[in-house]
């Protein structure tokens, strides 16, 4: 009833405003597939409010994640969401829009803190661990008009597969037995199931772009020091960025011009020379046009029907306009590369998260071997709702054997093993004249959740993971929705690495690769409800 008292008068306006026997073609709005573009016509034609477009994300996160396919991808919802956009509404009327964000709906992952909220990173025992300041993107969010509608669930402490002793397993909306990949597993898959219009993940072993690429979204790991972690439970201080995940590409783009800048609590951001940029500024249809991007081949060749779509992206990409060259990268490169992850990361999280409990009241775990005392009490689904978590507990006593911060394997790991990957990957670059470097962001499809051992397994891949490579390297790494495999259909996504700060033309380049191949798709376990469509 309240769209339709908005929408009478808004039409009657426009029909009186255009020339006597000319009609305004009607426009059609549809909120799974809207953009912060769309979004933002809308609300300026009257047709739409932040209070109702958070009304309409609200009912598709009660219908789809507390009920039907229960996707769990949300952990805590935000009881003030609605009052925080009815007042962005009122702001919007008495003294127009702050920037194109104002008013937008979003999501945030629950290792971010959110003021008020809990910070669990999906630990039962911090399901009471209220945070009490903003974390530096969320404050950064807030001050551009952003409606905080919740937290998302998450891989434990930011690792491992899906699922969290607090919000237990989450589900991949385009197929409820697959994983939606971790460990921003719940940004991801709310994002897909259009619960909100982007939502941010945190990256320290490719943990936004395996969500991004198993939901079939774009995602965007940025350069390490762009933009601030401050308020974010650490895995890896090394290796953790933060970014945002979406439906397209120009809404990462227009979350990245907030996002971007220092951070008063976080070293890695000071006295970094960011190019002053507006990220959507480059986003052209033609943007591909005389390009050379690498094919990484050597990371394909592991399942038929994600090789299919890539050699597809790149019949499109070379359309375009783009030159693709085959890149093979030295064995030994990919090797050093593959070992990377775990050596720095396990050593660093033992130590960093003992920091990170320091920080909070007394009743809260201390310790690293606290979490596995606790984690162990566990044994199974438990009576007060906590889930059994067997993989990150294994993880923990994997962490618990590692090394310390002062050993030669973790120091050896940190500067000459990154520095090897670097320094070829930029020889590369430069001896070939690319403008990014192009790989499928996973080279299989999302697992089954519960794997039947009889199955037929992907061949074993000696070279490790291709997201490794943004990680080990500090460069950013943009994630394009490419197409679905055909028996069954799940998603399939390019992704697209530069070097250090080529945000804007990784945008611009995976920009004009969506317009050519548009394939976003809402999944089939979260069709759409009634009003979310109409035409103004």
């Amino acid at each position: 009833m309240r769209l339709s008292r908005l929408f009478l008068p808004c039409a009657l306006a426009a029909f009186l405003s255009v020339s006597p026997g000319v009609l305004r073609a009607a426009t059609a709005f549809d909120l799974t597939s809207a953009s912060i573009a769309d979004i933002n016509a809308a609300f300026d034609a009257g047709a739409l409010t932040s209070e109702h477009l958070t009304e309409l994300f609200l009912k598709r996160i009660n219908a789809y994640d507390k009920q039907g396919p229960t996707l769990r991808a949300i952990i805590t919802l935000n009881p003030a969401a609605l009052d925080e956009a009815r007042a962005l509404d009122a702001e919007r009327k008495e003294r127009g829009p702050r920037g194109p964000l104002h008013g937008i709906p979003i999501l945030l992952k629950d290792n971010t803190d959110v003021a008020g909220l809990p910070t669990t990173a999906g630990f039962y025992a911090l399901k009471d661990n209220i945070a009490t300041t903003d974390a530096e993107q969320t404050r950064r969010l807030r001050a551009a008009g952003c409606v905080i509608l919740g937290k998302t669930n998450m891989s434990e402490f930011a690792s491992g597969s899906a699922i969290s002793t607090l919000g237990g397993p989450i589900l991949n909306p385009h197929d409820l037995k697959r994983s939606p990949s971790g460990s921003s597993g719940g940004s991801g898959a709310g994002i897909a199931a259009g619960y909100a219009v982007f939502a941010l993940g945190t990256d320290t072993g490719g943990s936004i772009r395996g969500p991004s690429a198993a939901n079939g979204i774009a995602g965007l790991k940025p350069t390490f020091g762009l933009n601030g972690r401050g308020g974010i439970i650490p895995l890896s201080l090394s290796l953790d960025t933060v970014g945002p995940m979406a439906r397209h590409v120009s809404d990462l783009a227009a979350a990245l011009n907030v996002m971007a800048g220092e951070d008063p609590r976080d070293p890695a951001t000071k006295d970094v020379a960011r190019p002053p940029v507006d990220y959507t500024s480059g986003l052209r249809r033609d943007a591909l046009k005389g390009k050379r991007l690498g094919l990484l081949r050597d990371y394909m060749k592991r399942d038929a029907g994600v090789d299919a779509v890539i050699e597809t992206a790149v019949a499109v990409l070379q359309a375009q306009g783009a030159e693709v060259i085959e890149i093979k990268l030295p064995r030994f490169v990919t090797g050093v590369n593959a070992g990377l992850y775990l050596a720095i990361r396990d050593p660093e999280f033992r130590y960093e998260i003992e920091d990170y409990l320091a920080t909070l009241p007394e009743g809260y775990p201390k310790t690293h071997e606290e979490i596995i005392e606790l984690s162990e009490k566990i044994k199974k689904d438990s009576e007060d709702g906590y889930f059994q978590n067997e993989n990150r507990l294994k993880a923990y006593k994997r962490e618990a054997k590692a090394g310390t911060l002062e050993d030669t394997p973790y120091l050896s790991a940190l500067s000459d093993g990154r520095k090897i990957v670097r320094e070829n990957l930029t020889w590369f670059l430069e001896s070939e004249k690319l403008d990014a470097f192009i790989v499928p962001t996973s080279s299989a499809p999302p697992s089954l959740i519960k794997r039947d051992e009889d199955a037929p397994r992907p061949p074993s891949n000696s070279l490790g993971s291709a997201v490794h490579l943004a990680n080990t390297t500090g460069w950013p790494d943009l994630i394009v929705p490419a197409g679905f495999t055909s028996d069954p259909k799940l998603p399939v996504a390019l992704s697209f690495i530069g070097p250090a700060f080529s945000e804007a033309r990784l945008l611009a380049l995976g920009y004009a690769f969506e317009q050519a191949l548009p394939i976003l798709a809402l999944p089939v376990e979260t069709p759409k409800l009634d009003g979310e469509t109409f035409e103004y």
